[in-house]
């Protein structure tokens, strides 16, 4: 038997012959994907992650950019309790020339338990009722004490010594005058600027008001020590507000300057001597403040205002 006969089953059918596959045509270039959405599941095709940026210098300049913030509204808050206060608010703020001093911070000493403020509503005659020493204008910065204004440890000056910025002949009588009009008390400090300037303060408290406006010891008649006479400050009579500015102190020789009246006045030229002295008389309520500063030559006027405003600031 041939090897042919030897197959069972059906016949197997010859295979097809395979047709030539025709050659691919070419396909257009794909426009841009969008890039997908990272994948939850890394492919291990993907290319490596770009390297993280270094946090370290970040949180550096964080914080250089908060401190920077920082310091800009800090200097922004200084700059403006600088410049909104008025003038007289900011004891010494000058300008270039200006002459002011620098005095301490001022705020007034605390009154009794119930006792009412000079200016109350409920105080009728302005009675001062907080230690006097308290309400005395601090010495300027740099200024040295003058040894001439004799007080205490605790600025009590005798009515002895306060009468010696008189002439020798006024000084009887107007002892006299303090013993029978109501003198309760005198307190004074005094001071010696690098300039020369002297300054002597005196703060009188009397019974009342009306024994205030009965001494005459503090207008253009005032007999004082080396001094020929007195006429009002010309500066201050001739000014129309009240508002301090860079060269001068505006106020009229006799004012109300926050309750308190004012006068300022000046030696008449020519002087006596070599030295110029100024006065201003403060009148609150039951209190006569005295302001008598002298210089060689000619008393600085912006110092002087300056030291009477404030002294009047503090009796207000």
């Amino acid at each position: 038997m041939s090897s042919e006969q030897t197959t069972t089953g059906p016949e197997a059918e010859p295979m097809p012959a395979s047709e030539p596959v025709p050659a691919a045509e070419p396909v257009p270039a794909a426009e841009p994907v969008p890039a997908a959405a990272p994948s939850s599941e890394a492919s291990p095709w993907a290319a490596p992650p770009a390297p993280p940026k270094d946090r370290r210098a970040l949180r550096a300049a964080l914080r250089w950019t908060a401190a920077v913030a920082v310091f800009a509204v800090v200097g922004a808050g200084v700059a403006y309790g600088i410049t909104v206060p008025e003038r007289t608010d900011v004891p010494g703020l000058s300008t270039e020339g200006d002459g002011r001093w620098t005095f301490p911070k001022l705020s007034p000493p605390a009154l009794p338990a119930g006792a009412p403020l000079p200016q109350g509503p409920d105080n009728k005659d302005g009675t001062h009722y907080a230690q006097l020493s308290g309400l005395l204008l601090p010495a300027p910065q740099g200024a040295k004490t003058d040894e001439a204004v004799k007080a205490d440890k605790d600025g009590a000056v005798p009515v002895d010594s306060f009468l010696e910025e008189y002439a020798p002949e006024a000084r009887e009588k107007l002892k006299t005058s303090l013993e029978w009009d109501g003198l309760r008390q005198i307190v004074g400090r005094g001071w010696t600027t690098a300039d020369g300037t002297r300054t002597h303060v005196y703060l009188l408290r009397f019974h009342s008001s009306g024994f205030v406006d009965a001494f005459k010891g503090c207008d253009t008649n005032a007999q004082l020590s080396g001094v020929s006479a007195l006429d009002l400050d010309d500066v201050w009579s001739k000014a129309k507000n009240t508002q301090m500015n860079s060269t001068a102190l505006d106020f009229p020789g006799a004012a109300n300057f926050d309750g308190t009246d004012l006068s300022v006045y000046q030696e008449m030229k020519p002087v006596t001597g070599e030295e110029q002295t100024k006065v201003g008389c403060l009148r609150t309520g039951d209190v006569l403040g005295m302001v008598v500063q002298t210089r060689k030559g000619e008393v600085a006027p912006v110092p002087f205002h300056q030291t009477v405003i404030l002294q009047s600031q503090l009796l207000s």
